[in-house]
């Protein structure tokens, strides 16, 4: 199945029908096909609103939770994005078209190599992907305007709070279980930080270290 005028339509809509409607964020998806970001068996579900299994045991998201995270980021041209969790690169691909600069790192070496490619093949020149344990952040690149988190926490990672400028904002998926999981919006004020509970959602937990392969 290609990208054609009718999936487009399709996709589209399914994203409108769960709550992605910031126009800018619709227009990224829009221009970024989902189908360029999944191989083999599973390539001819790229345009549904489901995840995906992808390598090294891990998901690509559905689009709508791609959508409502990116949406929830509320991302600016000047800003700066780090992404925790490359996995496909389909995210990070997303945040390039808002975002002045993506930072993604995974614990996948093999991800971010796959990721890399496509990324060079769209002539995404303003993501820089790297592998590493994204629990502790990009301390180099710090600070951040937005960091978006796309595996589950116990909490919010202290290393990745620190990393977020005043006024930042970080989209993050915690639960103490696959099961029950809540993605969490943290803005952080002169003060201290505010978080809103946005809705229930499934994440890969996130994990420390680096991964075998």
């Amino acid at each position: 199945m290609s990208f054609d005028a009718e999936a487009k339509m399709q996709f589209l809509f399914a994203l409108r029908s769960k709550g992605v409607t910031d126009k800018a964020v619709l227009n990224a998806m829009e221009r970024v096909d989902r189908g360029r970001f999944i191989q083999g068996y599973f390539s001819e579900r790229a345009y549904d609103d489901m995840p995906l299994p992808i390598a090294c045991g891990q998901t690509i998201s559905q689009p709508s939770v791609v959508g409502l995270m990116t949406q929830a980021l509320k991302i600016g041209p000047r800003d700066k994005v780090l992404e925790v969790g490359t996995g496909s690169g389909y995210q990070a691909a997303i945040l390039a078209q808002l975002a002045r600069r993506v930072y993604t790192v995974d614990r996948h070496r093999r991800l971010v190599h796959a990721a890399r490619a496509v990324f060079d093949e769209l002539e995404l020149t303003n993501i820089t992907a790297f592998t590493a344990d994204g629990s502790f952040g990009l301390p180099d690149q710090a600070p951040f305007d937005r960091i978006i988190v796309t595996a589950a926490a116990e909490d919010p990672p202290g290393p990745l709070l620190a990393q977020l400028k005043i006024g930042g904002i970080m989209v993050v998926p915690v639960g103490q279980s696959d099961a029950v999981q809540s993605l969490i919006r943290v803005t952080r004020t002169d003060n201290g930080y505010d978080y809103d509970e946005m809705r229930p959602v499934r994440f890969v937990p996130l994990v420390e270290g680096l991964g075998k392969d």
